[in-house]
Protein backbone atom coordinates (compact mmCIF):
# COMPACT_ATOMS: atom_id res chain seq x y z
CA UNK A 1 0.00 0.00 0.00
CA UNK A 2 1.20 3.50 -0.90
CA UNK A 3 0.27 6.70 0.96
CA UNK A 4 0.46 10.21 -0.46
CA UNK A 5 0.69 12.99 2.14
CA UNK A 6 0.05 16.69 1.57
CA UNK A 7 0.21 19.36 4.26
CA UNK A 8 -0.91 22.99 4.29
CA UNK A 9 1.13 24.79 6.95
CA UNK A 10 0.64 28.12 8.71
CA UNK A 11 3.54 28.84 11.11
CA UNK A 12 1.44 31.49 12.86
CA UNK A 13 -1.28 28.89 13.57
CA UNK A 14 -4.08 31.34 12.80
CA UNK A 15 -5.55 29.81 9.64
CA UNK A 16 -8.20 27.11 9.49
CA UNK A 17 -9.92 25.49 6.54
CA UNK A 18 -13.52 26.68 6.19
CA UNK A 19 -16.40 24.22 6.31
CA UNK A 20 -17.19 24.95 2.66
CA UNK A 21 -13.59 24.30 1.62
CA UNK A 22 -13.49 21.10 3.68
CA UNK A 23 -16.56 19.83 1.83
CA UNK A 24 -14.97 20.86 -1.47
CA UNK A 25 -11.72 19.08 -0.57
CA UNK A 26 -13.67 15.91 0.25
CA UNK A 27 -15.46 16.07 -3.11
CA UNK A 28 -12.22 16.66 -4.99
CA UNK A 29 -10.38 13.84 -3.22
CA UNK A 30 -13.26 11.41 -3.70
CA UNK A 31 -12.81 11.86 -7.45
CA UNK A 32 -9.06 11.09 -7.57
CA UNK A 33 -8.50 8.19 -10.01
CA UNK A 34 -7.14 4.99 -8.46
CA UNK A 35 -7.79 6.11 -4.89
CA UNK A 36 -8.73 3.44 -2.34
CA UNK A 37 -9.28 5.82 0.60
CA UNK A 38 -8.69 9.44 1.52
CA UNK A 39 -8.25 10.98 4.95
CA UNK A 40 -8.68 14.66 5.79
CA UNK A 41 -6.92 16.00 8.89
CA UNK A 42 -7.92 19.23 10.61
CA UNK A 43 -6.74 20.84 13.87
CA UNK A 44 -8.59 20.12 17.10
CA UNK A 45 -11.33 22.53 18.08
CA UNK A 46 -9.91 22.65 21.61
CA UNK A 47 -6.48 21.64 22.98
CA UNK A 48 -5.97 18.36 24.82
CA UNK A 49 -3.16 17.08 26.99
CA UNK A 50 -0.53 14.98 25.25
CA UNK A 51 3.19 14.49 25.85
CA UNK A 52 4.47 16.67 23.01
CA UNK A 53 2.42 19.87 23.16
CA UNK A 54 5.70 21.81 22.87
CA UNK A 55 6.10 20.65 19.27
CA UNK A 56 4.14 23.71 18.16
CA UNK A 57 1.24 24.08 15.74
CA UNK A 58 0.43 21.26 13.38
CA UNK A 59 -0.72 21.80 9.81
CA UNK A 60 -3.78 23.92 9.14
CA UNK A 61 -4.95 21.07 6.93
CA UNK A 62 -3.49 17.76 5.75
CA UNK A 63 -4.52 14.85 3.60
CA UNK A 64 -3.49 11.20 3.26
CA UNK A 65 -4.46 9.41 0.07
CA UNK A 66 -4.13 5.63 -0.16
CA UNK A 67 -3.29 3.87 -3.43
CA UNK A 68 -2.84 0.16 -4.13
CA UNK A 69 0.63 0.68 -5.62
CA UNK A 70 3.15 3.29 -6.74
CA UNK A 71 2.03 3.19 -10.37
CA UNK A 72 -1.53 4.19 -9.44
CA UNK A 73 -0.24 6.91 -7.13
CA UNK A 74 2.11 8.46 -9.68
CA UNK A 75 -0.64 8.40 -12.30
CA UNK A 76 -2.83 10.48 -9.98
CA UNK A 77 -0.02 13.06 -9.57
CA UNK A 78 -0.20 14.20 -13.19
CA UNK A 79 0.13 17.96 -13.68
CA UNK A 80 -3.44 18.23 -14.98
CA UNK A 81 -5.10 16.21 -12.22
CA UNK A 82 -7.06 16.92 -9.04
CA UNK A 83 -4.03 16.56 -6.77
CA UNK A 84 -2.13 19.06 -8.91
CA UNK A 85 -4.98 21.55 -8.37
CA UNK A 86 -4.69 21.07 -4.61
CA UNK A 87 -0.90 21.41 -4.81
CA UNK A 88 -1.33 24.75 -6.57
CA UNK A 89 -3.69 26.00 -3.88
CA UNK A 90 -6.69 25.95 -6.22
CA UNK A 91 -10.24 25.40 -5.00
CA UNK A 92 -9.59 26.05 -1.29
CA UNK A 93 -9.60 29.85 -0.82
CA UNK A 94 -9.46 29.67 2.99
CA UNK A 95 -5.97 28.11 2.67
CA UNK A 96 -4.64 30.47 -0.01
CA UNK A 97 -0.99 31.39 0.38
CA UNK A 98 -0.03 28.64 2.83
CA UNK A 99 3.07 26.50 2.43
CA UNK A 100 2.08 23.26 0.67
CA UNK A 101 4.31 20.19 0.80
CA UNK A 102 3.90 16.57 -0.26
CA UNK A 103 5.50 13.14 0.03
CA UNK A 104 4.85 9.60 -1.19
CA UNK A 105 5.60 6.77 1.26
CA UNK A 106 5.22 3.02 1.76
CA UNK A 107 2.50 2.09 4.28
CA UNK A 108 3.05 -0.53 6.97
CA UNK A 109 -0.04 -1.45 9.01
CA UNK A 110 0.18 -3.23 12.35
CA UNK A 111 -2.51 -5.16 14.25
CA UNK A 112 -4.49 -3.68 17.13
CA UNK A 113 -6.83 -5.42 19.55
CA UNK A 114 -10.02 -3.70 18.30
CA UNK A 115 -9.89 -1.70 15.08
CA UNK A 116 -13.55 -0.67 14.89
CA UNK A 117 -14.81 2.58 16.39
CA UNK A 118 -17.75 2.25 18.79
CA UNK A 119 -21.16 3.02 17.34
CA UNK A 120 -21.84 6.73 17.44
CA UNK A 121 -18.20 7.85 17.08
CA UNK A 122 -18.25 11.31 15.50
CA UNK A 123 -14.81 12.83 16.08
CA UNK A 124 -12.05 10.25 15.41
CA UNK A 125 -8.63 11.70 16.13
CA UNK A 126 -5.23 10.80 14.70
CA UNK A 127 -1.81 11.38 16.21
CA UNK A 128 0.39 12.34 13.26
CA UNK A 129 4.13 11.98 13.86
CA UNK A 130 7.07 12.58 11.55
CA UNK A 131 10.82 12.04 11.77
CA UNK A 132 12.65 14.35 9.32
CA UNK A 133 15.94 12.47 9.72
CA UNK A 134 18.54 11.64 8.70
CA UNK A 135 19.71 8.55 10.56
CA UNK A 136 23.36 7.53 10.65
CA UNK A 137 22.31 4.09 9.37
CA UNK A 138 18.78 4.26 7.98
CA UNK A 139 18.38 0.50 7.62
CA UNK A 140 19.43 -0.14 11.23
CA UNK A 141 17.12 2.66 12.42
CA UNK A 142 14.08 1.25 10.62
CA UNK A 143 14.87 -2.29 11.74
CA UNK A 144 14.94 -1.26 15.40
CA UNK A 145 11.83 0.91 15.13
CA UNK A 146 9.71 -1.66 13.30
CA UNK A 147 10.75 -4.50 15.58
CA UNK A 148 10.10 -2.68 18.85
CA UNK A 149 7.89 0.42 18.69
CA UNK A 150 4.67 -0.99 17.10
CA UNK A 151 4.44 -3.68 19.78
CA UNK A 152 4.32 -0.93 22.38
CA UNK A 153 1.98 1.31 20.35
CA UNK A 154 -0.72 -1.37 20.17
CA UNK A 155 -0.93 -1.37 23.98
CA UNK A 156 -2.21 2.21 24.11
CA UNK A 157 -5.77 2.08 25.49
CA UNK A 158 -8.34 1.82 22.68
CA UNK A 159 -5.94 2.55 19.83
CA UNK A 160 -7.80 1.75 16.58
CA UNK A 161 -4.97 1.90 14.05
CA UNK A 162 -1.17 1.79 14.04
CA UNK A 163 0.56 2.71 10.79
CA UNK A 164 4.19 3.49 9.97
CA UNK A 165 5.28 5.07 6.69
CA UNK A 166 8.75 4.84 5.15
CA UNK A 167 10.22 7.11 2.50
CA UNK A 168 10.61 5.94 -1.11
CA UNK A 169 11.63 7.43 -4.47
CA UNK A 170 8.77 8.66 -6.64
CA UNK A 171 8.18 11.03 -9.56
CA UNK A 172 5.62 13.82 -9.92
CA UNK A 173 5.02 17.15 -11.63
CA UNK A 174 3.28 18.86 -8.72
CA UNK A 175 3.99 22.54 -8.01
CA UNK A 176 4.08 22.01 -4.23
CA UNK A 177 7.28 21.41 -2.26
CA UNK A 178 8.58 17.84 -2.03
CA UNK A 179 9.41 16.56 1.46
CA UNK A 180 11.73 13.69 2.35
CA UNK A 181 10.92 12.72 5.93
CA UNK A 182 12.54 9.39 6.72
CA UNK A 183 9.40 8.23 8.53
CA UNK A 184 5.85 9.15 9.50
CA UNK A 185 3.53 7.40 11.97
CA UNK A 186 -0.19 7.52 12.66
CA UNK A 187 -2.15 6.34 15.69
CA UNK A 188 -5.95 6.54 15.47
CA UNK A 189 -8.33 6.96 18.41
CA UNK A 190 -12.09 7.45 18.86
CA UNK A 191 -11.87 11.11 19.90
CA UNK A 192 -9.44 13.80 21.11
CA UNK A 193 -10.31 12.79 24.69
CA UNK A 194 -9.49 9.15 23.96
CA UNK A 195 -6.20 10.19 22.36
CA UNK A 196 -5.27 12.27 25.39
CA UNK A 197 -6.19 9.45 27.79
CA UNK A 198 -4.04 6.97 25.88
CA UNK A 199 -1.01 9.20 25.41
CA UNK A 200 -0.93 10.26 29.05
CA UNK A 201 -1.11 6.64 30.24
CA UNK A 202 1.84 4.63 31.53
CA UNK A 203 2.40 3.23 28.03
CA UNK A 204 4.22 6.43 27.14
CA UNK A 205 6.96 5.47 29.62
CA UNK A 206 7.66 2.31 27.63
CA UNK A 207 7.70 4.35 24.42
CA UNK A 208 10.28 6.72 25.88
CA UNK A 209 12.39 3.84 27.22
CA UNK A 210 12.55 2.39 23.71
CA UNK A 211 13.18 5.82 22.15
CA UNK A 212 16.50 6.18 23.96
CA UNK A 213 17.56 2.86 22.42
CA UNK A 214 17.09 4.09 18.83
CA UNK A 215 20.19 3.99 16.61
CA UNK A 216 21.66 7.51 16.18
CA UNK A 217 19.59 9.96 14.14
CA UNK A 218 19.14 13.71 13.69
CA UNK A 219 16.15 15.96 13.17
CA UNK A 220 14.07 14.93 16.19
CA UNK A 221 10.36 14.29 15.69
CA UNK A 222 7.03 16.14 15.72
CA UNK A 223 3.64 15.04 17.05
CA UNK A 224 0.25 16.57 16.17
CA UNK A 225 -3.28 15.47 17.18
CA UNK A 226 -5.70 16.01 14.28
CA UNK A 227 -9.41 15.39 13.74
CA UNK A 228 -9.85 12.79 11.00
CA UNK A 229 -12.47 12.46 8.27
CA UNK A 230 -12.55 9.47 5.91
CA UNK A 231 -13.39 9.96 2.23
CA UNK A 232 -14.30 7.01 0.01
CA UNK A 233 -13.83 7.06 -3.77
Amino acid sequence: MISFFMTFSDPADTRRISSDDLAEAAAMIGSVPGLTEGLLFTPLEYPVEHPYKADGPGPAFAIQLRFPDLVACEAALDRSGIIADLAAGAGLPSLAGLDIAHQVMVTRSFPVDVAEHPEGTTTPCSYLVHYPGPADNLNAWHLHYLEHHPRIMRTFPNVRQVEIYSGIDWVDRLPSRREAHMQRNKLLFDSPTALSHALTSDVIKRMRADFVQFPPFAGGNKHFPMLTKVVRP
